[in-house]
């Protein structure tokens, strides 16, 4: 790694980590603060915030642990570990939605009023600390940065909707805000762990990445001089973002090592601009039996 990725990679790690600290204390702190103020909305967005602080240290832990080569254990390395942080972070978020609703469903029936002057100063308090974490992320060049930074954005837009409620209920006197606010958050964190979840199985089943297009693959591989054919084509991702493509080519007659290896360079060239990271060729004659796999 030359140096100027050494100083990205220590500056993601770096970045990370602070965000991480941040999250953490603050979503303690919230959570006491929800339970003083008697606000299910504060709580819910407490949850949203504790489930992004597994996300962030699994994160971080991930951005040190990507530092390590592989292996003959892991020969691809660990990159889909970042997988399995995902599901845990998953289930806490779900675990954690299930006791909000929980909770506000009852006040929905019978609205207590939470002490708005509190709430207010708790969600003022909620988007500047996220917002600061987000700000700090937002010029990240990491994978891991650009998605933490997209869960921060959801927390600043959370507590923002979370102000807005507090200071309608000190006003207006409309304690009912504050668990339809609760549960409407609670909605949106279980629609995210939806996604999530839908993509960390994609994943795990080494299903065909989602900014992959096979059918351009294809066209594109028929475009090279020299390939006849090709089959068992397949293609699947390590984490989400680093994509690998084996396909065995079928490729005229008589070719020499050194024509192969001109082919082999232009379909590489061809799919890395594709979204394809790493490919794997197995060369075949247009005389060869090959059994599919």
């Amino acid at each position: 790694m030359n140096s100027h990725a050494h100083d990205h990679h220590d500056h993601s790690e770096g970045n990370i980590k602070v965000a991480f600290f941040l999250n953490l204390i603050f979503s303690i702190v919230e959570i006491i603060g929800g339970v003083l103020t008697n606000s299910v909305a504060i709580i819910s967005d407490a949850v949203h915030d504790l489930g992004d602080s597994f996300t962030l240290g699994i994160s971080w832990y991930f951005a040190k642990a990507s530092k390590k080569k592989r292996d003959t254990k892991f020969s691809y390395g660990y990159k889909r570990l970042t997988v399995i942080g995902a599901l845990i972070s998953s289930i806490v978020l779900v675990i954690g939605s299930v006791f909000v609703v929980s909770e506000a469903i009852p006040r929905l029936l019978n609205p207590i009023k939470p002490d708005t002057t509190g709430m207010i100063g708790l969600a003022i308090a909620g988007v500047i600390v996220n917002g600061l974490a987000a700000y700090r992320l937002s010029k990240g060049h990491s994978i891991n940065e650009k998605a933490v930074f997209t869960h921060l954005l959801e927390d600043v837009l959370g507590w923002a909707a979370t102000l807005i409620g507090a200071v309608l209920i000190h006003f207006f006197d409309f304690p009912i805000i504050d668990p339809i606010l609760s549960v409407l958050i609670a909605l949106f964190i279980l629609y995210n762990v939806y996604r999530n979840l839908r993509e960390s199985f994609q994943i795990i089943l080494q299903g065909t990445p989602s900014n992959v297009d096979m059918k351009k693959i294809h066209a594109t591989l028929l475009e090279i001089p020299g390939i006849v054919n090709f089959h068992d084509c397949h293609s699947w991702t390590m984490d989400g973002s680093y994509n690998i493509l084996s396909a065995h080519l079928v490729v005229e007659n008589d070719q020499s090592l050194k024509q192969l290896e001109v082919i082999k360079a232009e379909v590489k060239k061809k799919l890395d601009k594709l979204g394809i990271n790493q490919t794997t060729i197995e060369f075949e004659t247009e005389d060869e039996i090959c059994e599919p796999c």
